[in-house]
């Protein structure tokens, strides 16, 4: 027979248990409050030259010098020619929460500066061997304070200061387990040097390892930085960007070219104020402007400068201060979408005849690249004040009555007509069949990027000739370009329209979603969507966009709401009708194996020069590849 469990009495058990005190709250010693701090803000050697980097430029320096030895574990020092500290502030260099950076919360709210908190050096010297020598102007000599002791010394220094970190985690020995190798330390550090040298070019940075010389950047241009930096190939493949928001928003830099994408995104610079930033924003903003140009997974390559105002951005979010958070984060991210797209959108291959129309109309320059804002690409939208390359383009027969497909651009079996329905007639190229017959005579005909076509290869590529050698041209994947773009203009050039639902679909939605989709009704509504509350937990869908009729409206309905929450949520709308005005071009473009005429084939390269993307497909498979002549007498063996 079986024992039974003695019966639970909460006041036996109470009597025979321990008693339990309440922990003790105790207030923490400063050193410990400084290591505390040292954890979040000093990760490995590179977050030690980061800060040290930020000060110096604070300082006003124009040279700066990095001296490391075993990856910045045994010794790092800076030394900088800025304004130096006086000898009555050394001690408080080194005090926490001590800064000459702010002074009040209005100045917390809009820093300017690289660094604010005051509590980098006395993190830095609580697990470390820390001394700092400075000279301010006017001082007599340089004074040498030693962290560990506070002494005061003289020595001798030219105007500026000199920080010198020895045995980093010296005082905490088990962070110092968790350092790798001290090539991958000096790796690290050597990028964050990099991310400061991109900012700043009018500062020259020089970075020595166990006595060489590894870096050496000399103050310049900011395209003479980039390319001394990431390479001249890096500037040789890249498009300036050049942006003015009408918010403030102002973003410049590089971006690179699609075919300079990279398998991993180890070239991703992105600045806010002068501040290198890790911002999802910010990225996802970059890669949506290269959506439709990039080939798989690849990852693009730029370095963009972004300005705002201080007071619209704030920075102190994090640590390291690596990431901040925008006051409207839809504004940023278009500002910064567009400003790569603009970019992005003239197609190199016409980038001479773009600027030959803007010269000849006289259109001064704008913030935006040419081609979006001065009409150089109208025609694909009136037939009447059509350009010379317009005269030589492809005829699409879907264009012929543009009346009737305004009113119907969000019907997505009529544009699947009119692209099913695009082909080249020799009759439209005839005009440019006269000028390139007689181009050897005629002196003053342009001299076209893609050149002058010269045949057919296999039915699928076309050769042409321009004034740099050999273009080959892949005839599918740029006709399919182009049926895209011109797709793509007619249905943004129209409202989107709303397809209510015959029954409405139903999801379980989370707290989030509901408070999102009652809070962007308005911007739902522009988008072509109505989400309503069905019940407290419950969201349902009763209309979306016409051209999205026929796809999942409980999942297009999550994703605009993930994205209200963060971006701009239009972007996913352009995305889904994008995904189908590229499968309908992909079907409607002239097919491999097609036989062109001499005159059609000049047309479909006149168009390629005046479409906006059209060296990349829509799968973002280059259109064309130039091979020069001196490659071609590389081949031959000429000239050896």
């Amino acid at each position: 027979m079986g024992l039974s469990p003695p019966a639970y009495n909460g006041c036996v058990n109470a009597a025979l248990s321990p008693t339990i005190l309440p922990p003790t709250i105790r207030e923490l010693p400063d050193e410990l409050i400084s290591q505390i701090a040292a954890g979040e803000v000093v990760e490995r050697p590179a977050s030690v030259v980061r800060e040290l980097l930020d000060n110096a430029l604070d300082a006003g320096a124009r040279q700066i010098t990095l001296r490391l030895l075993a990856g910045g574990v045994r010794a790092i020092v800076v030394e900088d020619d800025g304004l130096g500290m006086a000898r009555e502030q050394l001690p408080m260099a080194l005090k926490r929460h001590a800064t000459s950076k702010i002074a009040s919360l209005t100045d917390l709210e809009s820093v300017s500066t690289m660094g604010f908190r005051g509590e980098a050096l006395a993190a830095i010297n609580s697990i470390a061997d820390c001394t700092v020598l400075s000279r301010a102007a006017g001082q007599a000599s340089a004074w040498m304070l030693h962290g560990q002791t506070g002494e005061l010394s003289q020595a001798a220094r030219a105007q500026g200061t000199t920080v010198e970190v020895k045995e980093l985690f010296f005082a905490t020995p088990a962070r110092r387990k968790f350092l790798k190798t001290d090539a991958t330390e000096l790796a690290h550090c050597l990028e964050s040097v990099r991310r400061h040298a991109l900012a700043r070019p009018d500062v020259g940075f020089a970075v020595w390892h166990e006595g060489k010389l590894l870096e050496q950047w000399r103050a310049g241009s900011v395209e003479q930085r980039i390319g001394d930096v990431l390479g001249e190939d890096f500037i040789a493949q890249a498009i300036a960007v050049n942006y003015q928001g009408a918010s403030g928003v102002s973003v410049q830099g590089y971006a690179g070219i699609p075919d300079a994408a990279r398998s991993r995104a180890d070239q991703q610079f992105a600045y806010v104020n002068g501040r290198y930033v890790r911002d999802k924003v910010l990225s996802h903003a970059a890669r949506s402007a290269y959506e439709d140009v990039l080939h798989g997974g690849r990852q693009p390559v730029y370095v963009l400068f972004m300005q705002i105002d201080p007071a619209r951005v704030d920075v102190n979010v994090h640590p390291t201060k690596i990431e901040v958070r925008f006051r409207d984060s839809r504004e940023v991210h278009q500002a910064l979408r567009h400003a790569v797209g603009n970019a992005l959108a003239v197609p190199r291959s016409g980038a001479g005849v773009a600027l030959e129309l803007e010269l000849a109309s006289g259109a001064t320059a704008q913030a935006q690249p040419a081609g979006l804002e001065s009409g150089l690409f109208s025609d694909r939208k009136t037939p009447s004040g059509q350009s010379n390359i317009a005269q030589a383009a492809i005829n699409f027969r879907a264009y012929d009555n543009p009346d009737q497909i305004g009113n119907r651009v969000s019907d997505v079996s009529v544009l699947w007509g009119q692209a099913a329905s695009a082909s080249i007639h020799p009759e439209s190229a005839s005009g440019f069949a006269a000028t390139s017959t007689g181009s050897t005579q005629d002196q003053d005909t342009p001299n076209w990027p893609l050149g002058k076509a010269l045949a057919q290869l296999q039915g699928i590529y076309i050769l042409a000739e321009n004034a740099q050698g050999l273009v080959i041209v892949d005839m599918h994947a740029a006709h399919e370009r182009i049926v895209y773009e011109r797709l793509k203009t007619q249905i943004d050039s129209a409202r989107i329209s709303a397809q209510p639902l015959l029954i409405p679909a139903t999801f379980a939605a989370t707290p989030t979603e509901v408070a999102t989709a009652e809070a962007s009704v308005d911007v739902l509504q522009r988008l072509g969507l109505e989400i309503t509350p069905f019940s407290p937990k419950t969201l349902a869908v009763r209309a979306v966009p016409g051209t999205l009729a026929q796809g999942d409206p409980v999942e297009l309905a999550r994703s605009v709401l993930a994205e209200l929450g963060q971006h701009d949520a239009s972007t996913v709308i352009e995305r889904a009708q994008h995904e189908i005005l590229s499968t309908m071009a992909c079907h409607g473009a002239v097919r491999a194996n097609r036989s062109l005429t001499l005159p059609e084939m000049n047309a479909l390269l006149r168009q390629m020069e005046a479409t906006e993307r059209s060296d990349q497909c829509n799968h973002g498979r280059p259109t064309w590849r130039q091979v020069s002549l001196k490659e071609l007498d590389t081949l031959f063996l000429r000239g050896r």
